[in-house]
């Protein structure tokens, strides 16, 4: 190889380097330049002359009817000539040289420009080689792809994150704090037969608090503790994942007993030859079969505790969830009310907050937010306290940061007396709807001031956390979305691109509630449609033409009659439906307070205040928004989503 790049490096500088071609002229020709005064100089050897002329001339070979353009030319003088050359030359002032006019360039330059690239290129890659192999202990370029990139954690680097750190999801704590203590205190358990579990998978929605409990893990055991996220093993190069892998577990294996921490495993854990791994490769596979084996293979890992975290635990493959690889499966859930006051507490211990600051409100106020949410919540509070030059957060910086995460950012968008007009009834429409529906979550607050893309917002979130949600709930979520439509519909008698992003909402629920919650009698109690982010490609899901046809004409059916029961509820409280639009106007944002009293009817009392028959919890059912927040998008038709 260093012999080809050596001679294409030779003839490619030589190519360079070769003066421009000379244009072969007739005697008379060159004569008659000379004559006319447009020759700048000539080189004579023998009868060869060669030289340039002062301007470009057009010449027309004997016996060609193409004429070219000619300033460097050579030419042959016939040994018969009898003219006086050297004095014509002389009388204009041509130069006359005996050297060579195209003589190559000096030997060393040719060396240097033949060679010099290819021998600096080979120069840097042994530099590159000599250092990597020296960064990675020895094997050179390729002997250090295969290395581990693991961060062994250090305690004494800097501040250290604990248990107390931790708040909202006690029982996962417990299950990893048993691990610690084995590792601590092995005899205790030794003693009773019991076994060091080799792996806890860690799954749960983004933001519960999966990586940060990893990292209490680190700063609690007094073991060494290695961290990787699952991505840094993958290279284009096929084996030195795998290679990776090795390295890592030895590494763990000398300092054993320790920890080794996998973040976001679904990156290499994906089930092998299924669906999900259509245009895979083979680097991921060998991964996932070199960490199969190292956890529980042949020999085994003793003393080697693997902690891994992915939000999508449904795509990783049976044999890594088997036990003796992983023998936990600890889902981290969204926190409860509890859970939401422990973590508020937690981030605000470096905070200053003021005395009147309600925690416990905060929390009610949050429910399905997990621990990134409120954490940002306190951040943002504390930005917006500084900014007005608060000393302590107080509990109006809380309110308008919930706001602000929740509805959007205030911009400061003029809107024409008609649209605004439009927008108070159509966000009325929505509260009104969630006032007097059955099982509707509270209304919270109304606002025509124009938030991120919407132009108004409605916000409703029930009084207590749930598990579960019945039909009747759905749809009362349903025809509360269609509220705001139903309202432009009776006011106006037409409607506009404000219901976009209700319309997307309404279309997921009740497509959910046919195809996967079995709500529909047409369908029955099966389940037809993947859960959402698990669609296979290509539509290969199994199901047929058929069936997808009923469930779109259900997802129709539920659609319309929850359409018809918001026309027939608006119509039938038209005036209260006038008199809250009327109200919103005048202040353009009511709390929950006001937009009960503005539509005449007690919080207590009204139908949407208590969902009837409903279990508390704390998730919301998977493919549902939660809390509730409708809007009325902006007039370029690009629909807000909250």
């Amino acid at each position: 190889m260093l012999v080809v790049l050596l001679a294409l490096n030779w003839i490619i500088s030589s190519f360079f380097l070769a003066p421009p071609e000379r244009s072969p002229v007739s005697y008379t020709f060159f004569l008659s330049q000379v004559q006319g005064n447009n020759v700048a100089e000539i080189t004579s050897t023998a009868d060869t002359i060669e030289g340039q002329f002062k301007k470009e001339v057009a010449y027309t070979p004997t016996g060609d009817t193409k004429s070219e353009q000619v300033e460097r030319f050579t030419t042959q003088r016939p040994s018969f000539a009898d003219d006086d050359l050297f004095s014509s030359l002389q009388a204009d002032n041509v130069p006359v040289n005996a050297n060579p006019p195209d003589a190559p360039a000096p030997i060393w330059q040719q060396l240097l420009i033949g060679f010099g690239p290819t021998i600096l290129l080979v120069a840097l890659f042994i530099w590159i080689s000599r250092r990597m192999a020296g960064a990675a202990g020895g094997g050179g370029v390729l002997g250090s792809f295969g290395k581990s990139r693991a961060k062994l954690y250090q305690p004494e680097g800097g501040p250290r994150t604990t248990f107390a750190d931790v708040a909202g999801i006690q029982e996962v704590e417990q299950e990893v704090t048993e691990i610690v203590d084995f590792l601590r205190e092995p005899d205790k358990y030794r003693k009773l037969g019991a076994q060091i579990p080799h792996g806890v998978l860690l799954s749960g929605p983004p933001g519960t608090g999966k990586t940060l409990l990893a990292r209490a893990v680190a700063g609690e055991a007094q073991v060494p503790f290695f961290s990787i996220s699952a991505s840094e093993f993958i290279e284009a190069i096929v084996g030195v994942g795998a290679s990776r892998v090795r390295d890592l577990f030895d590494q763990a294996k000398k300092v054993a007993p320790s920890i080794i921490f996998i973040d976001e495993l679904d990156a290499i854990g994906r089930a092998r030859g299924s669906a999900q791994s259509l245009g895979g490769n083979d680097e991921r596979e060998q991964t996932l079969n070199q960490i199969l084996t190292e956890m529980d293979g042949f020999t085994g890992s003793e003393g080697v505790v693997v902690l891994a975290a992915t939000n999508r635990s449904e795509v990783l493959d049976p044999a890594l969830l088997r036990p003796g690889r992983f023998d936990r499966r600890v889902v981290v859930s969204p926190p409860d009310l509890a859970g939401r006051h422990a973590i508020l507490v937690v981030h605000t211990r470096g905070v200053p907050v003021a005395p009147g600051v309600d925690l416990d409100g905060i929390a009610a106020s949050t429910p399905g937010m997990v621990g990134a949410d409120l954490k940002n919540l306190v951040n943002e509070a504390a930005l917006l306290a500084a900014r007005r030059g608060h000393s302590q957060v107080q509990n109006n910086d809380f309110t308008d940061a919930l706001e602000k995460i929740v509805l959007g950012t205030v911009r400061g968008l003029m809107l024409t007396p008609d649209e605004k007009e439009r927008t108070a009834f159509h966000e009325s429409g929505h509260a009104l709807l969630g006032m007097l529906t059955p099982g509707a979550d509270p209304v919270r607050k109304i606002s025509i001031i124009p938030r991120g893309q919407a132009l108004g917002v409605t916000f409703q979130s029930p009084s207590s956390d749930r598990y579960g949600y019945s039909a009747i709930y759905l749809r009362g979520r349903i025809i509360g979305a269609l509220g705001g439509r139903a309202a432009e519909e009776v006011v106006f008698g037409d409607m506009t691109t404000g219901a976009e992003s209700d319309l997307d909402q309404v279309s997921n629920i009740a497509r959910q509630m046919v195809g996967r919650w079995g709500m529909s009698d047409a369908i029955g109690p099966v389940t037809v449609l993947p859960p959402p982010g698990q669609e296979s490609p290509f539509g290969l899901d199994g199901v047929a033409p058929a069936t997808r046809e009923l469930v779109d004409s259900e997802v129709r059916k539920i659609v319309e009659e929850c359409y018809t029961e918001a026309l027939s509820l608006l119509r039938s409280h038209r005036p209260q439906l006038d008199s809250l639009a009327h109200r919103l106007l005048q202040t353009e944002t009511l709390d929950e307070a006001d937009a009960y009293a503005a539509a005449g009817i007690s919080p207590s009392e009204a139908p949407g205040a208590v969902a009837r028959g409903e279990a508390p919890g704390s998730a919301p059912a998977p493919g549902i928004p939660h809390p509730v927040a409708t809007d009325a998008a902006s007039a370029n038709g690009v629909a807000a989503s909250s």
